[in-house]
């Protein structure tokens, strides 16, 4: 019997802040100096990260926590097993909240049947051990609004 194992994000210099606050339960975003526009990091699980402002274009980004706070703005459900390390857990939602700083976050919403999922539900942020010593920042329904 072959074992299947998702992948496993892989940190980069430009990424390890963002990895780094996940281990420690802190949700990074990237921050302007010039506007104070929070923004999700673009692609921090491949090889890029944002470079410059989504608002005014400015090149002065820092790293930021967020307070993992926000809101479900959409959603789909996955039927179809594109990748056989996650049939089991077919069908999964890949879901996009909005923070409470603005930014959206693709993601998936977790301890959440897929059926009590809406458009505006609040939601926080949770954090998954990956392995290798990687944690993924997820999202899950919030119990009480904070």
């Amino acid at each position: 019997m072959t074992t299947i194992h998702k992948p496993i994000p892989i940190p980069d210099e430009q990424s390890a802040p963002f990895f780094e606050g996940a281990r420690r339960g802190e949700l990074m975003l990237l921050r302007c100096w010039e506007c104070g526009t929070f923004m999700w990091p673009g692609a921090p699980f491949a090889t890029s990260i944002r470079t410059r402002c989504i608002n005014c274009f400015a090149g002065n980004l820092e790293w930021a926590p967020s307070a993992g706070l926000g809101a479900l703005f959409t959603y789909a459900l996955m039927h179809q097993v594109f990748d056989p390390a996650f049939a089991d857990e077919v069908p999964y939602n890949v879901s996009i909240v909005e923070l409470d700083e603005g930014a959206r976050v693709t993601t998936n919403i977790v301890d959440c049947p897929n059926g009590e999922l809406h458009i505006g539900m609040p939601v926080q942020a949770l954090f998954v051990d990956a392995g290798d010593g990687i944690v993924i920042p997820k999202f899950r329904r919030r119990a009480s609004q904070e």
